[in-house]
């Protein structure tokens, strides 16, 4: 156990694991971000749902999960270290004053680069076959009026393989799925860049709707529907693989 992460599960060699960067709403007592403390159960402080998903991804499931133990408002581990929104000075209309002028590297030393070499040294010993990084997005934003239909959304970068697979299972249950909404993961998709794309992992980054997590059953059966889905994609992708292999092979 960590003060910036925690990690749930062992992973097993050639498996499926998670990683949740926005799975919790805690300020360190020497942040002060001098708002409302109302502010830090609403969706900017956190991924509202995910922790949940994620602790029954790992207990029920045998999905081991890697999740952060800060709120993204203290600094966002979603972000690239220069990114302009690390560290936020308003989020979906919020002001965040505590932020104004926040030191960057300190802010980074205690949190930012011990979260991604824990995840990196977390992955480099489970060498999975699948990484799912896990979200949940509001059904609507304060600070615009567009509603968001999506139940899933599915985000990539350069590597759109796992999630195609993905959004096709999703869609077998009925769901209104998005590819790349409800935002472009080629916009924002650094913790997968970083620990997935970088290294040739498969990875499917998956955008839940709050108000379908928001208590513990809408997370169990979340769980449940992820980790099918998560296993068929890893089937798929293997079936895939032995596809492009036998045909290496029968080449003269």
């Amino acid at each position: 156990m960590s003060a910036i992460f925690c990690q749930l599960g062992t992973p097993s060699p050639g498996g499926i694991v998670a990683v949740c960067d926005h799975a919790s709403n805690r300020v360190p007592s020497w942040i002060g971000l001098d708002i409302a403390p109302e502010l830090l159960a609403e969706h900017i402080a956190w991924d509202i749902g995910t922790a949940g998903v994620c602790e029954r991804l790992a207990d029920d499931h045998a999905i081991p999960a890697h999740l952060a133990c800060v709120s993204r408002l203290v600094i966002d581990l979603h972000r690239e270290e220069d990114s302009p929104g690390l560290i936020p000075e308003i989020s979906d209309g919020y002001p965040i004053p505590g932020n104004v002028g926040a030191d960057r590297e300190a802010r980074l030393i205690a949190f930012h680069r011990p979260y991604h070499d824990g995840l990196a040294h977390w992955l480099d010993a489970a060498n999975p076959a699948l990484i799912l990084a896990v979200h949940s997005f509001t059904p609507a934003l304060q600070s615009r009026s567009e509603e968001r239909p999506w139940h899933v959304g599915l985000l990539y970068n350069r590597d759109g393989s796992a999630a195609r697979h993905a959004i096709r299972l999703f869609e077998q249950h009925g769901l209104t799925v998005g590819d790349n909404q409800p935002y472009s993961g080629r916009q924002l998709n650094a913790t997968m860049n970083r620990h997935a794309e970088a290294h040739g992992r498969p990875y499917c980054a998956i955008e839940i709707r709050q108000d379908l997590i928001a208590d513990a059953e809408g997370q169990a059966h979340w769980a449940a529907l992820v980790a099918e889905v998560a296993n068929g994609v890893a089937l798929a992708l293997r079936e895939g693989q032995d596809t492009a292999r036998s045909f290496r092979e029968s080449r003269p």
